[in-house]
């Protein structure tokens, strides 16, 4: 074991930890997802709740899967068989599974982005705002699936490079250029006429506008955006050295994630009242809206094309830097439980996210009478993953900590060479007894939405 630790990647320091670790965060869930759920779901009211979730059961989340990825220097199987003595673990392979069904499809939506970008760039822009755009290239095959495999490239090739010459390196350059970019767009958004609605509605809390799936739809949001409970935060603990601090690592990583959720929300949402006018269903488009309502609104607007290639540069930056946590999060896993180097582990993710990501790509088009459950096959990973898998390996891991480690444990992982604790009642409580009972809510809710019992 000495010497598999001895050989195993490790990031240069905290700095590696946070920028990595906020770049598997800040991803499409912040900047796609992330707007229209505050949009649909009450504005300023679900801000409120998310980030009382965020600083409570997010970061219990986040340190008790950094802490078990430190403690074992192993990825999400070898963490849970290592501290349940012996065998294999259905919580660690339900953590290692995730990432590899999440990014094929994720890929999927990344090469969109690439498309929309590309077309700003060759100034085709005002084409995006036609009506109809989205839907027929989504629809059309060899397009749709040609930008995903560059997308899909394009991640591996990070991976290939390595923990710290890869994934440390592109998330230390793109992070940076991501914040000021979000600003930028964030304070042209805000400055258009009849944006300032649009900012109350999203900052100011207003009791009215709240409703038990608010709560709900924050709870599955956090999961979704602080990429808890896909086994990357234990790989990632396990890259990291024993003398960063996980509490304040975690906390640097909230913030960062939560800042980037309001920059998002202040980026879409004002620009969308300025330009419908505060209309309900605009805001609600859902899904929908970065890539059918954003570019109608940077149509409307001055200067649209550069905003337009700011904006989906950003949002470029922020898919690559989950995607590679995602790949990263598998090829560790692959590392380490089928004994291969980086390369082989590399291809062996790669064809997966090719062959799953193709169903996703032509799902909308030549795949398009193939359904299950009557989802297409990206809604159905996507359905499969974030509603269910993900938070069943929650409530595993908060059993795991709780019943067969011990909250001490973690403590003694934690305060290492006597680092900070300082929310440690707030974890104990809630990994103990409101973590899986929230995990639980999110599954019950997700699975009768799916059936039709209950509406989303």
């Amino acid at each position: 074991m000495n010497q598999n630790q001895h050989k195993r990647s490790a990031f240069s320091g905290k700095i590696g930890f946070v920028l990595s670790a906020a770049g598997a965060s800040v991803g499409l869930g912040n900047i796609w997802r992330f707007p229209y759920l505050a949009a649909k779901y009450g504005g300023g009211i679900f801000l409120l709740i998310y980030i009382i979730l965020a600083f409570t059961f997010g970061y219990t989340m986040i340190v008790a899967e950094t802490a078990l990825g430190r403690m074992t220097r192993k990825s999400p199987v070898g963490a849970f068989a290592a501290v349940r003595k012996g065998g294999r673990s259905f919580g660690g392979w339900i953590n290692a599974i995730i990432p590899i069904l999440i990014v094929p499809y994720y890929s999927v939506i990344g090469g969109w982005v690439i498309r929309y970008l590309a077309d700003y760039v060759s100034g085709h822009g005002s084409e995006l705002a036609t009506d109809g755009y989205f839907s027929a290239f989504i629809s059309s095959g060899a397009s749709a699936e040609i930008c995903f495999v560059i997308f899909t490239i394009f991640t591996l090739a990070i991976i290939f490079a390595g923990v710290r010459n890869g994934v440390e390196r592109v998330s230390k350059v793109m992070m940076p250029i991501l914040v000021v970019l979000s600003v930028i767009i964030a304070g042209y958004s805000v400055t258009r006429p009849g944006a300032l609605e649009g900012v109350k509605y999203f900052l100011v809390p207003n009791l009215s506008h709240f409703s038990w799936m608010t709560v709900v739809t924050a709870m599955g949001q956090m999961f979704y955006s602080l990429s808890i409970a896909m086994g990357i935060l234990v790989t990632f603990g396990s890259y990291m050295k024993k003398d960063v601090s996980i509490e304040e690592s975690t906390e640097n990583v909230e913030i960062f994630d939560t800042a980037i959720a309001i920059m998002a929300g202040l980026m879409i949402i004002p620009a969308v009242f300025s330009f419908s006018g505060g209309d309900p269903d605009t805001l609600q488009a859902g899904p929908a809206l970065m890539f059918i309502t954003i570019p109608k609104v940077f149509e409307s607007m001055g200067l649209g094309t550069v905003v337009g290639i700011l904006f989906f540069t950003l949002v470029l930056f922020a898919a690559v830097t989950s995607s590679i946590a995602l790949t990263e999060s598998a090829v560790s896993t692959f590392e380490d439980e089928l004994g291969w180097d980086r390369k082989q582990a590399t291809v062996l993710i790669g064809i997966i996210m090719l062959v799953l990501g193709s169903l996703s790509a032509l799902g909308y088009g030549p795949l398009a009478r193939f359904t299950v459950f009557g989802m297409q096959f990206l809604d159905f990973f996507d359905f499969l993953t974030n509603s269910v898998m993900m938070p069943i390996a929650a409530i595993t891991t908060c059993l795991l900590v709780s019943r067969v480690i011990g909250v001490e444990k973690i403590e003694e992982e934690v305060t290492l060479e006597g680092k900070p604790f300082r929310r440690k009642r707030i974890f104990n409580f809630m990994i103990k007894y409101l973590c899986p009972i929230f995990a639980a809510v999110i599954l019950i809710s997700s699975v009768a939405n799916a059936l039709g019992v209950i509406s989303m």
